[in-house]
């Protein structure tokens, strides 16, 4: 027997619901008399998303949880995490296609966010998908038509994407 809650036991209370690898937990809400509602992932302290919750009928407490409302904030924070990851993943992962001597290449700029030592690396392929240059930038690099442009023009030297 360990000490640690079961983490995938279903809980059904009125104002706590765990099912599907989300929690919801209904919580006063500080900004005003109302009350909100917490979704929080399986395996993560902070909640993913928190959200106003409707009063019950005696208009001073929350109304209780019920199996429709914990499938709807399930489905509403699930697409929201969704939505964040394909942000994040937009933001960390770019890509450009440029005209290079006659053809198609791609400028990609893939950025590693480690809190201590972020690293970059921009990469260039042509329209087969062979390598044509890889160099390391930094994190801040600004990846757009121009930048990329002008990295082809240099012959995908190092040193220009440096000065750039």
């Amino acid at each position: 027997m360990t000490d640690t809650p079961d983490t995938d036991e279903k809980i059904q209370e009125p104002r706590r619901w765990r099912d599907n690898g989300w929690t919801a937990q209904v919580i006063k809400n500080e900004d005003d008399d109302g009350w909100a509602v917490a979704m929080t992932p399986e395996g993560k302290t902070e909640p993913a998303l928190v959200g106003p919750w409707t009063m019950g009928r005696d208009k001073k407490n929350p109304k209780p949880l019920d199996t429709a409302a914990f499938n709807t904030l399930v489905k509403t924070a699930s697409e929201f995490v969704r939505r964040h990851e394909q942000q994040l993943h937009a933001t960390l992962h770019q890509q450009i296609e440029i005209a290079h001597g006659g053809s198609r290449a791609t400028v990609a700029l893939d950025i590693e966010p480690d809190e201590d030592n972020p690293s970059a690396t921009l990469s260039a392929t042509d329209a087969a998908g062979e390598l044509l240059a890889q160099v390391k930038v930094s994190p801040g690099f600004k990846l757009n038509r121009a930048s990329a442009a002008a990295w082809a023009e240099a012959g995908f030297s190092p040193e220009a994407v440096r000065r750039g």
